[in-house]
C-alpha cells in the first residue's frame, strides 16, 4: 500500500467500482459525489495525507493566534449493495494539486486496486453553447475501444475530440496507463455560466450513474436544487443582459443631441 494512504477499515468489497472526485467546472463532480454520500450508507474507509501533495500559502488566525497549516483532504469511503450489484468506493477530494496530480491519481488508484476495482467513474462539466434554460446532455468518454458499446448504451454523446481537464480527467488517463477501465460523464454547462454551481448539469449526471451502476436514490432534494439555480441563473442573466445594454446603448435623444 502506498506510504501516503491511511486506511482506517479493511472491508470484504465484492466487485467494487471506484467513483473519484474533485472540485471542478461548474462543481459538477463534486455535487454528484457528496450527494450519492448523502442517499446512501456510506462507511468510512480511509485518506492520503495531504502534506506530500498541497503546500500551504498561508494560515489562518483567529483571536491574534495563529492556527496550524490547513490540508484539503482526501477521504474515501465504501458502501456494500445489498441487492447483488457492485459495491461502491467513494473518494472525495477538497482541492487539486498544484504539481503533484499525476502521484495523487496513483495514489487514489492504488486505493482502488488494493480493493480489487476493475472500473472508474469520474464527472465533469462539458462547456457548450446550450442556453441556460435548455436541459444538459451528459456526454461520456472511455479509456478502451472496446467499451464504446457503453457509450452506446446509455445514449450518451460521443464528441469525438476533446480535453478533460484536472484531476478528474487525469485520473483516466493514469488508470488505462495501469490496465483499469475508465468511463467520464461530462454534463453540459453553458459557456457563460462556468462560475455558478451547476447542479442541473450534475443531476443529469447523477441520473444516468444511478442507472449504469443499478442504484436507486431519492433524486428529489437535488432536482429542488437544479430548479433552484436555474432561477437564480436566469436571473443572473437577465441583470448581465440589461447591463450590457445600458454600456453599448444611447438613448435616441442623446444621440440627436451630438448630431445637432
Amino acid at each position: 500500500m502506498n506510504e501516503f494512504v491511511r486506511l482506517s477499515a479493511r472491508p470484504r468489497l465484492k466487485s467494487p467500482i471506484m467513483l473519484a472526485s474533485w472540485p471542478g467546472i461548474g462543481n459538477v463532480s463534486i455535487i454528484v459525489a457528496s450527494y450519492l454520500k448523502k442517499k446512501l450508507p456510506f462507511k468510512e474507509l480511509g485518506k492520503i495525507e495531504p502534506s506530500h501533495f498541497f503546500d500551504p500559502i498561508g494560515v489562518v488566525v483567529r483571536d491574534n493566534i495563529v492556527e496550524a497549516p490547513q490540508f484539503p483532504e482526501s477521504r474515501f469511503y465504501y458502501w456494500k449493495s445489498k441487492k447483488g450489484g457492485s459495491d461502491i468506493i467513494l473518494a472525495i477530494s477538497e482541492d487539486q494539486p498544484l504539481t503533484k496530480g499525476y502521484e495523487l491519481a496513483n495514489c487514489v488508484l492504488d486505493i482502488g486496486e488494493r480493493f480489487g476495482v476493475k472500473r472508474v467513474y469520474t464527472c465533469a462539466a462539458a462547456l457548450s453553447s446550450i442556453h441556460h434554460t435548455e436541459p444538459p446532455r451528459v456526454w461520456g468518454v472511455v479509456t478502451s475501444q472496446h467499451m464504446s458499446q457503453v457509450l452506446k448504451k446509455y445514449d450518451l454523446v460521443q464528441r469525438g475530440n476533446l480535453q478533460i481537464s484536472g484531476l478528474n480527467g487525469l485520473l483516466l488517463g493514469v488508470a488505462k496507463e495501469r490496465g483499469v477501465e475508465g468511463i467520464c460523464l461530462l454534463g453540459e454547462v453553458p459557456v457563460h455560466a462556468t462560475r455558478i454551481p451547476n447542479p442541473m448539469a450534475a443531476l443529469a449526471v447523477l441520473r444516468v450513474l444511478t442507472i449504469m451502476l443499478g442504484i436507486e436514490i431519492d433524486l428529489t432534494e437535488l432536482n429542488d436544487m437544479a430548479n433552484e439555480a436555474a432561477e437564480r441563473m436566469k436571473q443572473i442573466t437577465a441583470e448581465a443582459m440589461g447591463e450590457y445594454i445600458d454600456h453599448f446603448t444611447q438613448p435616441i435623444w442623446e444621440q440627436g443631441e451630438e448630431e445637432e
